[in-house]
């Protein structure tokens, strides 16, 4: 392919670069940047490209990493902190951390209601499994076959979860 042939395409299919642009930047003129980005580079590394494989492909591909590349940059460039003003509490003898056990005293308390709330058949294995019993060393104990230990353990935490929503982040 000449390289005459290579720019006429990938000017072509430019056009269509233009609507998943605005989708990854959610900003019309980032997007318009991003695509000539994305030309530039194409058209830079032409040589890279293989003849006979998809185009469009190919570009969508730049562009997406040239987004990701761009994203991690800015979001690398607006946390940085200066550290000389955190690391002086570091080597002073004050200790500035206080903890309080209330929240977690009230979770364990919540997670242990739950977890007795279950019916005996999912509670065993359920907490077998969670002191660390392998799923075979818990059908061996209860004389159960593995497929069933592996549900009643997937029932277990679908109800413990359901019981205990009010923790969820979502």
């Amino acid at each position: 392919m000449t390289s005459v042939e290579f720019t006429n395409q990938v000017q072509k299919i430019s056009v269509s670069l233009r609507p998943a642009a605005l989708t990854l930047t959610r900003d019309a003129d980032d997007a318009r940047d991003l695509v000539q980005e994305t030309l530039l580079k194409a058209l830079l590394n032409k040589d890279k490209f293989k003849a006979g494989t998809n185009l469009k492909a190919w570009l969508y591909t730049i562009m997406r990493n040239t987004f990701i590349n761009n994203y991690n940059k800015v979001t690398k460039r607006s946390t940085k902190i200066d550290s000389a003003e955190y690391f002086q509490y570091f080597n002073s003898d004050e200790t500035f951390i206080t903890y309080n056990g209330g929240t977690a005293t009230f979770v364990m308390a919540d997670i242990s209601q739950a977890i007795d709330g279950l019916n005996e058949d999912f509670r065993t294995p359920f907490m077998m499994y969670y002191i660390g019993y392998k799923y075979l060393e818990i059908a061996e104990t209860l004389q159960i076959p593995i497929g069933t230990v592996k549900n009643r353990i997937h029932i277990a935490r679908k109800e413990l979860k359901k019981l205990l929503q009010v923790y969820s982040y979502n």
